[in-house]
């Protein structure tokens, strides 16, 4: 029980910790007169997070009823590929990019891209879904990276811009976008493929 209600405390505070980031973005962004919502909300960083914030909340309600439906199970199962991908991609192909601002507060920068994600994936394993997810069920997590792409081509050829510099193919030509997408795609395969076979330890359902 003691336990139960650490983990309970923990996903309401870092709920409340990421929705507090993203507000302050907004905040601060509608200060300078700079915020364009629908490019804010079209970065993967913002959508995963705003999805972290809820999924959070719904597991740590789960908890305190007792159980997890496969449906919870699958949803947090999104959400740490999800918020993986923006962590490993922020620091691997962002971070270094000293000409684009991505945060419109430094704080934020470090809640979003590197607590966040840490968080998430520690929630992950500190409570491994007792229903068993199979491989070929964890596939469906990759639905949200893969419509986020092409959502970004198709919106950034439409306005001309672009949320990430890595998607622009003004920058890289079509062909270097296939490339950094198809290898991030393969990433996510083999995070997939961890997180289902996590669920084999002390499954009781499969998924």
């Amino acid at each position: 029980m003691h336990k139960k209600n650490l983990l309970v405390g923990y996903r309401v505070f870092f709920s409340l910790l990421g929705f507090s980031a993203i507000v302050t973005e907004l905040a601060v962004l509608i200060e300078r007169g700079r915020l364009v919502p629908s490019n804010f909300f079209s970065f993967f960083t913002i959508e995963s997070n705003l999805f972290a914030v809820v999924i959070l909340l719904v597991s740590a309600l789960a908890l305190t009823q007792g159980g997890q439906s496969r449906v919870v199970a699958m949803l947090r199962g999104a959400n740490t590929i999800n918020m993986v991908v923006v962590g490993v991609v922020f620091t691997l192909l962002l971070s270094g990019v000293k000409e684009v601002e991505f945060t419109a507060v430094p704080w934020d920068n470090m809640v979003l891209h590197y607590i966040m994600p840490a968080v998430v994936v520690l929630d992950w394993f500190l409570d491994i879904p007792k229903r068993r997810v199979g491989f070929r069920h964890a596939l469906v997590w990759l639905a949200f990276p893969i419509a986020y792409v092409a959502y970004s081509l198709v919106r950034g050829h439409i306005v001309g811009w672009y949320p990430y510099p890595f998607l622009n193919p003004g920058e890289h030509g079509y062909m270097g976008v296939a490339i950094t997408s198809i290898t991030l795609a393969f990433g996510v395969i083999v995070l997939a493929w961890i997180l289902a076979w996590s669920t084999r330890r002390g499954a009781v359902k499969k998924a």
